[in-house]
């Protein structure tokens, strides 16, 4: 995944451009990048590694020696960004978010009539980004450039770019599977992926980007170039897990959404029989907090957090380098309250299960201090796809995910025709997955929310949201 961040104004944005792409720190976790241009100076370019220490951090001295009235900035997953490019467009800026599934054909093609090169990185493989500027390039302008690049790319990319006029040209995704929102004040614009990030620095909403729309923004204005697709299919799971609680996509607020889908999920629990025998229901932090409030709310359980999270040195578990590393600081982080644990009956919801090893970890913490039953609910149906469009998760194959691993346990790869049938928590084979899921990782009961419910939770259409990793179809 990876976030984005840009200002143009009246007045230099250096600030707004920091402190907005530092908000974006939660949706990745190697690189970090800004890029300023300066009528004086020109463009002025910094990325950092942000695996082992935070975006604000590693940028505190560059930002002051940084200015501009015109900028961009990434947090990325992947690949170094933004770049700076020189070509027959000029000289401009770019990130993107997104993911290229046929970046091998793409990159071929392009070699094989430009002539040109990329730069290598470890592996032999390329910059993304510089693959997604290449392709822009071959067309006589960024307009037709950009929706060059959306008809090219299989997956998902949602860019800015930073033109060398001062001015932003924003385009999102052609099925918007990558929210961009568009901010202003007295001063100029802002266009993000999280939408808290610019009304934070006091920008107020203007614009959500549709599907496949481009906009090129100044201080002054925000100029459609390209209207939106008709096509929407913006990721589900931004809302059940990535999304940050204060931001809103399609006007649909994160928070809001992850306490309506908790409410959701205990009245289909009480409809099924469901009693609520349970001391307390808990939220896993981060993300499932929220979900956990509104089932306690719903179900007339007390809420409580019988774990704390020690964040100030570590604020996410998996930013260390090794498996081994990380394991370790997942452990460390957890604080129990041992009044709140010893001899009680506790459920948890979570955001999802995706291998699930850390959860298996935060159960067995658990029994170690004294619980006498863990319960175990995800916000959203078991992931049985690795996702096409965004690569939410580190795994490469569906294989690697908990759901399709069990079921390959239970039944071989005959198991594999059935997938649909292991999602649904009232048939026979999806009562053996829970029931085995439990076994494995030693749970008192778990289950699910379905499709439906998730979708009641977020409120659009289902055409109009992609459920590819919990489905497998595409839309």
């Amino acid at each position: 995944m990876g976030g984005y961040f840009g200002a143009v104004s009246k007045k230099d944005v250096t600030k707004d451009v920091f402190y907005g792409t530092d908000y974006h720190s939660h949706l990745g976790t190697r690189r970090g990048g800004m890029a300023l241009l300066d009528e004086v100076k020109g463009f002025d370019r910094e990325i950092h590694n942000i695996e082992t220490s935070p975006f604000r951090t590693k940028f505190k001295d560059a930002v002051e020696e940084m200015r501009g009235n015109a900028g961009i900035g990434c947090i990325s997953d992947s690949d170094p960004q933004p770049l700076l490019i020189n070509s027959n467009l000029g000289t401009y800026a770019i990130c993107f978010v997104g993911k290229i599934n046929n970046h091998e054909t793409l990159k071929k093609q392009f070699l094989a009539f430009s002539g040109g090169h990329f730069e290598g990185m470890s592996g032999g493989r390329i910059n993304n980004t510089e693959l997604v500027a290449s392709i822009i390039d071959q067309k006589c302008d960024f307009l037709k450039g950009l929706k060059f690049a959306q008809d090219s790319i299989e997956g998902s990319a949602s860019i800015l770019v930073l033109c060398e006029d001062g001015s932003i040209i924003a385009s999102r995704d052609k099925f918007g599977r990558t929210p961009m929102l568009i901010g202003k004040n007295r001063y100029g614009h802002a266009v993000s992926f999280e939408s808290f990030a610019y009304e934070k620095l006091d920008y107020e909403t203007i614009h959500e980007l549709g599907p496949g729309e481009i906009v090129k923004i100044t201080a002054e204005k925000v100029k459609v170039l390209s209207p939106r697709m008709k096509k929407n299919c913006i990721c589900a799971f931004l809302w059940s897990y990535f999304g940050y609680p204060n931001s809103c996509y399609e006007n649909v607020n994160v928070e809001v959404m992850r306490n309506l889908n908790g409410h959701i999920m205990a009245r289909t629990e009480a409809e099924e029989g469901n009693k609520f025998d349970y001391d307390y229901v808990c939220g896993v932090p981060d993300s499932g907090i929220a979900h956990a409030i509104g089932y306690a709310n719903e179900c007339g359980v007390n809420y409580a957090r019988p774990f704390i999270k020690y964040t100030p040195t570590w604020p996410r578990s998996f930013m260390p380098g090794t498996q081994k590393q990380s394991n370790r600081i997942a452990q460390m982080k957890l604080i129990p309250i041992k009044k709140l644990i010893e001899g009680k009956k506790l459920l948890f919801v979570d955001d999802s299960i995706v291998r699930g090893n850390q959860l298996k970890r935060t159960g067995d913490f658990l029994y170690s201090k004294g619980a006498k039953e863990v319960h175990m609910r995800s916000a959203c149906p078991p992931i049985m796809y690795s996702c096409k469009y965004l690569g939410f998760a580190r795994q490469t194959e569906d294989r690697e995910l908990i759901a399709r691993e069990t079921i390959l346990e239970l039944e071989g790869e005959e198991g594999e025709k059935y997938i649909e049938e292991y999602s649904d928590g009232r048939t026979e084979r999806g009562k053996e997955l829970r029931k085995a899921l439990c076994k494995k990782m030693h749970f008192d009961s778990l289950e699910f929310q379905n499709i439906e419910g998730i979708l009641e939770a977020i409120g659009l259409e289902e055409d109009s949201v992609c459920t590819y990793c919990w489905s497998g179809k595409e839309k």
